[in-house]
Order: C-alpha cells, then structure tokens, then sequence
C-alpha cells in the first residue's frame, strides 16, 4: 500500500497575515522610525505589505488617517501616572503634559504633523480623559477645563514641533544666536521695548520657560470663564 505524502509548498515564504487596520498600523510606525515620516506613505506601506494600495483604503482612507494613527500608537508611551511630577494634580498634570512633550519631540515631522492631524484612537482618548481628570481636580468650571485640554494641547504639540525641528535643524543655533545679537544691539532710540526688556527677552533655560508656560495657561484656563457658560 502506498503511502500518501503531505504536499510541499512551492512558497519561497510564508502566508501572509490578514490585513487589519491594527497591522498597518504597526508597520508604519516602523517604517516611520527607521526612515521617516515623509517614507510613510499608502504606496511605500503597500509595497511593505506586499498588497495593492487600494486594499489600504478598506482599514486607512487616506495619508491623514495613517499619520493621525501613527501618533494616536506612539501616544501609548505617554506616562499618564504624572507620578514623577509630584502629589498634587498641578504637579501631575505638568508631568503628563511634560510626558506628552518628550513623546513628540522625538518625532519632529510627526509633531508638526499632529499640529493638523488630531488622532482619535484609545490612545489619544486616554490622553484626554486623563487630563481633564487632573484639571478637573483644580475646582474649575466643567466648560473651562473642557477648553482648556485643547489649549494645553494645542501649546505642547506646537513646542515639541518647534524644539524638535531646531534640535535637527544645524542652522538653527546660529540663527538663534543671529537673532540674539539683533536683539541685543536693537537701540532705545529706535527699539525701545526691545532694549527695556534685554536681556530677559531671550533670558532663561527652556525647563524654567516650560514650566512657566504651563503655568500662565493652567492659570488661565482656571481662572478665565467660558463666554456664555453658566455660572
């Protein structure tokens, strides 16, 4: 009696996983950390996931959509315990927010990216909840910490776009210093708010002006009604 061997597989590689949104997702955050944002594209992550790039369209509907869940996954390394920042909710609130900075700051196309692409993933939803939960702890109106999440949003990602991009950027410090010196050698005569405010215009390290930063806008958001909003 003969016996029946099991087919040999021609493939020179394994099947393919089904494609879900959760596995293009993954892959492109890692072509994003290993070539950029600007290499994350429908085309480039079809070709890495060896389909056609209207297949993408089923789980991501457009570039936007792909970068908005790349950053809602990076937001997962956010540490939203604040527990380094101290006991109390302003303390906590400032690490989270400080957490949330360092985050983007290592990404500096998707920091400028996040400043137009917001995310809507768990992620992201746990970013927010979080936050209003510390701000919430100030005694504030429920509409003034409403807004104020988005203004203490809107501040972090644009100083991580902004940081991040002079970090990478070797022109940079030259140009800062070329600004410093304008603003140093700017007259009284012609310039006189600029010279009344040297040096403290371009004083002071970039903690000392984070935290300041944060608390004008914490300070802000507690203590500035919402137009319209019951007292």
């Amino acid at each position: 009696m003969s016996v029946r061997r099991e087919p040999i597989s021609r493939r020179d590689r394994p099947a393919k996983p089904a494609l879900s949104r959760g596995w293009i997702t993954e892959t492109a955050v890692r072509i994003m950390r290993e070539e950029g944002l600007e290499k994350v594209t429908m085309r480039r992550l079809a070709q890495e996931l060896d389909t056609g790039p209207a297949s993408l369209y089923v789980y991501v509907a457009n570039t936007a959509e792909l970068h908005a869940a790349v950053l809602d996954a990076l937001l997962g390394e956010i540490d939203l315990t604040g527990r380094d920042g101290g006991e109390g909710w302003r303390e906590q609130l400032r690490a989270v927010m400080r957490s949330y900075t360092l985050v983007l700051f290592q990404y500096p196309q998707l920091a400028r990216s996040a400043l137009v692409a917001r995310p809507s993933g768990e992620n992201y939803l746990r970013l927010v909840d979080r936050v209003l939960d510390l701000l919430s702890r100030s005694g504030a109106p429920r509409e003034q910490v409403a807004w104020g999440v988005d203004k203490l949003l809107q501040d972090a990602t644009a100083t991580a776009a902004e940081q991040s991009a002079r970090e990478r950027d070797p022109a940079a410090e030259e140009e800062w210093s070329a600004t410093v010196r304008a603003f140093g050698a700017a007259g009284a005569d012609k310039h006189p708010a600029i010279a009344a405010h040297m040096p403290a215009l371009v004083g002071g390290s970039p903690e000392e002006r984070f935290r300041w930063s944060f608390d004008v806008l914490v300070n802000g958001i507690v203590g500035t009604p919402v137009p319209g909003a019951q007292g």
